[in-house]
């Protein structure tokens, strides 16, 4: 059983904030989970063959080429013009004046 310290170190990793209903639930499920896992370690596998591709895979990915970008002013050719009041992130340029 995983218990409240666990699960806090645990949420503290993820920079999670639980509350206590929170803290309680997650022990649960984690420990459901860790049953699971468990269970699965028990079972014989010998001579179990993997089965997370059906087919053979090998070189799937094109290989990789150098590629000219496109220029911004045609990415953003069609893009909405900015409205009064829209979001806007900085321009990192801006930082530097």
């Amino acid at each position: 059983m995983i218990d409240r310290e666990q699960v806090l170190h645990v949420a503290k990793l993820a920079r999670l904030r639980l509350d206590e209903a929170e803290v309680e639930a997650m022990a649960g499920e984690l420990s459901g989970i860790l049953g699971h896992v468990d269970r699965i370690a028990d079972l014989d596998l010998e001579g179990v063959e993997p089965t997370s591709h059906v087919v053979h895979l090998e070189n799937v990915l094109r290989a990789d080429q150098p590629w000219t970008s496109m220029p911004p002013e045609v990415a953003l050719a069609s893009a909405p013009e900015p409205f009064e009041g829209a979001f806007r992130a900085p321009s990192p340029q801006a930082d530097a004046d």
